[in-house]
């Protein structure tokens, strides 16, 4: 990715360019010392006069007014605010009518800026540089070598530190990052979080840093000094750097779309920049933007070229699913894998798409004024909304999309996650989110299974790592952590496998619903391998079958491979094909042990999930876990259905599902048994005086319980209810038997009745 610079001969104003801003994505106006006001069409190449200023009126700041606001057009006549150096700020219209001047400050007002709504204004002055916070609720500013963040709420905390040590010049706050940026007299850039914690610091460079700023998806940013432009990573590595002869640059400011950059310069001249030679690879497909309307897509199997014209300039682009998705200002390109030479083509009704986002089965486009949902034919599936939903500040790491659900982090909220059917674009289930307890930094849905299997994965403000299911069944969600200082995640594009990066490991979670079948087994499916190798602070950009790519701090990118058997695995699993998955674990016997354990481990857990006893009997017993080796018999012993599929419950921890299968299919006594076995005694207790049997049951082995522990009983309920009856073993053991007796019998009625034929008779108890 480098940036291609454009000059013209001669600068078009006799002075110091102080200030430039964007209208739309091929206009840009210009104001500097001489006085001018300056509008640059980029289509027609032509440059006019908008207004000629007073005198007195040196412009030092220029700022848009906002365009949509909270998704929504807005009406309002599109004005811009202009600060200068008599302590005016003016606000000014597109034809260059000065609509209103206002005494703000007693000297040169050095910083203007809207909020996102377009509801307030900030200025400052001796400030050097301001930037308003995503909710518009607090502002950041420069003060000499230090910066501050204000709440606007009364009584809040102040946070300010030292960033630079020489006079902080320029700043800048992202919306979707929510990332910082200063630029000082050090000579140095750095990058920040939210909380003043330095993320990044460049080298010093030969001249103050005169100017900062993101652009508006927050993936790049761009920095300017003295005959300098350079273009960087959101991390802060740089992936070019520029000379032209342009004197300083002292405002940088970047296009509606995110493709150009236009800079006020200290020579008189606006220097113009666009983004070319992007880079996208997927398998064995290398795709490069090698101009503004062309890209060019190359097979390193076979070397194959491939040219792809567009009629406007492209602004995004992804590649995945065997599906090549570009958005250019006006249309949207769909192409296959398989057939580069006819795309599908279908227009936008906005050209600033900020995201694409791609599932096997559709994609997703996320510009300003929603989300929309297209099959790779091209027809609009939904377009989902949501309560106080705000689609500009949405990223790759608060939205997720799969075959059938995606997952959105509110803003408003950050607690809360929107899980929506993707087909009919409405809540799932009962309507209700997803709430974790602290902030949500990052959701990833799994891309394999069905609906009903659908997992998400969760990052959250303390860099700890949870797994829950999209599915709720009228059930309390359950959110479960699955590891602890995680920085990076990302799903396996075809099967369910989760790999992280964890503290100073790389992490591959062979199968994470394990954490839903038997807790003690996940340490057994995890692979974990030191992760020196990928640096410090590493990215994972994506994991495609048995290949993860990292990006390191420096901007390179490293490959690491993941062993192919876990995923052969699924496979195996997914198809029902039990026996081969025994016979390929025994395999893997032939490699390491750690990964012959995480085989037959994984095995275990998806025998159990799919309620397959006799392949869970042969993994359990290949790690040595004979205690569950022998509970399965002992279930696979048992009468009937119901209670096989309660026992089988019961080993995966769930047991109030347990108890309510039970209870439902009227084997009230085995409910009971269950809640002795676990010493839940007040439960037990309730559901034999509430379904009046087994009272007597209950309390005796409650009694042989403490007698065994030689306590006494304190329970004031036992006490009552150990007053009014009397507890005769043998009588107990005879009931005992008679109950069992009766599960056996109504069994086999049901066996009997389901060989006869009856397909419709269903036995309810």
């Amino acid at each position: 990715m480098r940036l291609k610079t454009s000059l013209l001969k001669e600068p078009k104003h006799k002075e110091l360019v102080s200030c430039v801003g964007w209208t739309t994505a091929d206009e840009l106006y210009s104001s500097g010392d001489d006085h001018q006001i300056l509008k640059w069409n980029l289509l027609t190449n032509e440059t006019i006069q908008v207004v000629r200023l007073a005198e007195e009126i040196y412009p030092i700041d220029l700022h848009w007014f906002p365009k949509t606001t909270g998704g929504k057009k807005q009406i309002q006549a599109e004005i811009f605010v202009l600060t200068s150096t008599d302590g005016k700020f003016h606000l000014i219209s597109k034809t260059g009518r000065v609509e209103k001047s206002v005494e703000a400050h007693r000297g040169a007002v050095l910083a203007g800026r809207w909020n996102y709504e377009g509801t307030a204004l900030v200025t400052g002055t001796p400030v050097y540089s301001v930037a308003w916070g995503p909710d518009s609720d607090k502002i950041l500013y420069t003060l000499g070598k230090q910066l501050i963040i204000k709440p606007l709420q009364p009584n809040a905390k102040v946070l300010q530190w030292k960033a630079h040590d020489g006079v902080i010049l320029k700043v800048d706050w992202n919306t979707v990052n929510d990332l910082i940026l200063s630029g000082g007299e050090d000579c140095k850039y750095k990058v920040w979080d939210s909380y003043g914690r330095l993320l990044y610091c460049s080298q010093a460079h030969d001249y103050p840093i005169t100017s900062v700023a993101w652009a508006s998806d927050g993936q790049l940013f761009a920095v300017g000094s003295f005959n300098t432009l350079r273009l960087c990573d959101k991390t802060g590595w740089s992936y070019a750097l520029e000379k032209p002869n342009t004197g300083s640059v002292f405002n940088i400011a970047w296009s509606v779309d995110g493709t150009q950059i236009a800079g006020a310069c200290g020579n008189g001249h606006v220097i113009f920049a666009h983004i070319i030679e992007q880079h996208w690879e997927w398998k064995n497909f290398e795709i490069t933007l090698t101009k503004r309307r062309s890209m060019q897509v190359r097979n390193v199997l076979n070397d194959a070229l491939d040219v792809l014209e567009f009629r406007d300039r492209v602004i995004k682009a992804s590649l995945s699913h065997e599906h090549l998705v570009v958005v250019t200002s006006l249309q949207c390109y769909v192409y296959s894998t398989k057939n580069w030479n006819t795309p599908l083509v279908f227009d936008l009704k906005e050209g600033t798409v900020s995201l694409v986002l791609q599932a096997e089965r559709h994609f997703l486009l996320l510009d300003g004024a929603g989300i929309y949902l297209y099959s790779y034919e091209g027809r609009l599936i939904s377009s989902p909304k949501f309560p106080g939903m705000r689609t500009d500040i949405l990223s790759s790491q608060t939205i997720s999309l799969s075959n059938d659900t995606i997952a959105v982090r509110d803003k408003t909220d950050d607690k809360v996650i929107y899980l929506i059917d993707a087909i009919s674009g409405k809540p799932l289930g009962d309507g209700k989110p997803l709430v974790h307890k602290i902030e949500v930094m990052e959701v990833a849905l799994d891309q394999f299974g069905s609906q009903n299997e659908r997992k998400v994965a969760i990052i959250d403000k303390n860099r700890d790592l949870y797994i829950a299911s999209v599915r709720r069944f009228g059930k309390e969600q359950k959110i479960i952590k699955i590891g602890t200082m995680v920085h990076s995640i990302a799903w396996n594009d075809k099967i369910n496998i989760l790999c992280g990066m964890q503290n100073t490991h790389f992490v591959v979670w062979y199968y994470p619903n394990t954490i839903y079948v038997d807790k003690e087994l996940l340490s057994k499916t995890v692979f974990e391998k030191d992760a020196s190798e990928f640096g410090k602070s590493p990215q994972i950009v994506n994991y495609v079958g048995n290949q993860v790519t990292v990006r390191r701090a420096n901007g390179s990118l490293i490959y690491t491979s993941i062993s192919p058997y876990p995923a052969i695995l699924h496979e195996y699993v997914s198809a029902s094909r039990w026996d081969d998955a025994v016979r390929l674990c025994r395999f893997v016997k032939t490699t390491t042990p750690d990964e012959e354990q995480a085989m037959w481990s994984c095995l275990a857990a998806m025998a159990i999930a799919h309620k397959d006893l006799m392949t869970a009997e042969v993994a359990y017993a290949a790690i040595g876990e004979i205690d569950k080796v022998q509970y399965i018999n002992f279930i696979k012993d048992l009468p009937s259905k119901e209670s096989r599929m309660a026992h089988l419950l019961l080993l995966t921890g769930n047991v109030q599902d347990a108890e309510g299968i039970l209870i439902q299919a009227g084997l009230i006594y085995q409910a009971i048994q269950v809640n002795i076995n676990l010493f839940n005694w007040d439960r037990a207790l309730e559901l034999a005086v509430k379904y009046k049997t087994h009272v007597d049951t209950v309390l005796a082995y409650r009694k042989k319980f403490l007698k065994d522990f030689q306590k006494e009983e304190t329970s004031k309920r036992f006490l009552q209810y150990a007053e009014g009856v009397e507890v005769n073993w043998e009588k107990i053991q005879a009931k005992i038997e008679m109950e069992i007796s009766k599960e056996r019998e109504r069994a086999a009625t049901n066996t009997n009745l389901n060989s006869t034929g009856s397909r419709n008779t269903h036995v309810n108890r």
